[in-house]
């Protein structure tokens, strides 16, 4: 497992933008693919995007394309996830984790490791 924080949530106007940061210890992060999640309330946890190992390869929700960019920087221990042209249905907490595999993962139930979360609230 890796210990993960996020941090970078907070309350922004429709079609503003945030950035999260999630950041790895314990493990080196170029180990796990790392995943963004996120739960409204009264609702189950969804997928948001994906990223591999080495970054050469993402996945996203329809919800968010073109609109949100995962990234990562293994030398920080570090992954992204830039948010532009948010939406008051983007309000939610957003979750990074993490899982010691090759493959994408886009299911929360097959990722190990969870941060805390971080709320965004989107005000319209």
């Amino acid at each position: 497992q890796v210990q993960l924080v996020e941090s970078g949530g907070g309350l922004v106007q429709a079609g503003g933008f945030l950035r999260l940061s999630c950041a790895a210890s314990g493990r080196a992060f170029s180990s796990f693919v790392m995943g963004w999640f996120r739960q409204a309330p009264g609702k189950e946890r969804e997928f948001v995007a994906a990223i591999s190992r080495s970054g050469g390869r993402t996945s996203y929700a329809d919800s968010v394309k073109g609109r949100f960019t995962i990234s990562r920087d293994n030398a920080k221990n570090t992954g992204y996830l830039q948010m532009n042209s948010l939406k008051p249905e983007d309000t939610a907490v957003y979750y990074c984790a993490a899982d010691e595999t090759y493959n994408i993962i886009t299911t929360p139930n097959e990722y190990e490791s969870w941060g805390q979360g971080t709320q965004v609230t989107v005000s319209s």
